[in-house]
């Protein structure tokens, strides 16, 4: 089952250098997951080939323009192209009533079913239950209500060790046995097919989002060895006392959060307009936190 993000935007405040505003998508299996909507984001889904009908939830961080202000249009190229299944937006107190007045005055009554899940931001919220995936917010530090996004699975993925099972060929009850991780045993309870050997059991897999926050050393306790994290990294360390006054975060910072969370890989993020050469910024995140990458616009990252 895949389980990838792709970059729509990597910008903060305004496009610039040939970056947007920040959105994402997140694939798991046959889901499709929209997180945040910059003014951009509808002309980055169709650039990029992503099947926007195919999102039915949409979780938006916090009410700072550049995060949301294409929610509106995307809402209404739906109505406009008949959709009529239900469209799930999670996000904080007041996106409910921006998106209400808008439809009100331009006289529009949508075509398909909008639900509104109000988001907290004191502690760790699952939001969402899909089969074995959990999508849960938790508290960012900001200048206004924001959370970030996590997506969990919620146990390990099963592989089997194809060619023992084509050497030995055990039967589909005891392969659906092994596939639980589970070892195969005759009547009397001895082992037949140790899981061990036709199993490689992986551990499940976990993406976090962390848009627009602070320095802030409590984070990691709701990001735990996250497979991939993003964390914003507006500004690069000679300019944290500015990222202190924006309450953002530096490069630094954001590699500092992903060492102490013990994150396999941390993608970078929501970058000022002054930087148009990213290189440098990635260099001094690698200088804490090795395995660190940019996020770049039209690119998938997979977590396998």
């Amino acid at each position: 089952m895949d389980f990838n993000i792709t970059i729509l935007g990597s910008n903060s405040a305004a496009p610039a250098h040939g970056r947007n505003q920040t959105s994402q998508v997140v694939t798991w299996g046959s889901y499709t997951f929209l997180l945040d909507c910059g003014e951009s984001t509808q002309h980055q889904l169709r650039k990029y080939k992503i099947k926007y009908f195919k999102i039915n939830h949409i979780f938006i961080s916090h009410l700072h323009g550049d995060h949301y202000l294409g929610l509106m249009g995307l809402i209404a190229t739906y109505h406009l192209n008949n959709r009529k299944h239900p469209l799930h937006i999670f996000g904080p107190n007041g996106l409910d009533e921006i998106i209400t007045i808008q439809l009100k005055y331009s006289g529009t009554i949508l075509k398909f079913p909008l639900i509104f899940h109000p988001t907290l931001h004191s502690e760790k919220n699952k939001l969402l239950e899909l089969g074995d995936l959990e999508v849960w917010s938790f508290p960012l530090k900001h200048r206004i209500p924001c959370t970030g996004f996590s997506f969990e699975e919620k146990t390990g993925r099963v592989r089997l060790n194809k060619e023992l099972i084509i050497k030995n060929k055990p039967g589909i009850e005891a392969i659906r046995t092994l596939l639980r991780g589970q070892d195969v045993r005759d009547m009397t309870g001895r082992v037949l097919y140790p899981a061990k050997d036709y199993c490689e059991i992986k551990a499940p897999r976990k993406y976090a989002f962390c848009s627009d926050t602070i320095y802030d050393p409590e984070l990691p306790q709701y990001i735990r060895e996250m497979d991939i994290l993003y964390h914003e990294s507006t500004f690069m360390e000679a300019e944290k006392d500015r990222a202190k006054l924006t309450r953002h975060s530096t490069t630094k910072e954001a590699a500092s959060i992903a060492l102490a969370s013990k994150a396999k890989n941390l993608l970078l993020g929501h970058y000022s307009v002054r930087y148009a050469d990213l290189t440098p910024l990635l260099e001094e995140a690698r200088e804490t936190f090795p395995n660190s990458f940019l996020s770049e616009e039209g690119t998938t990252y997979r977590i396998k």
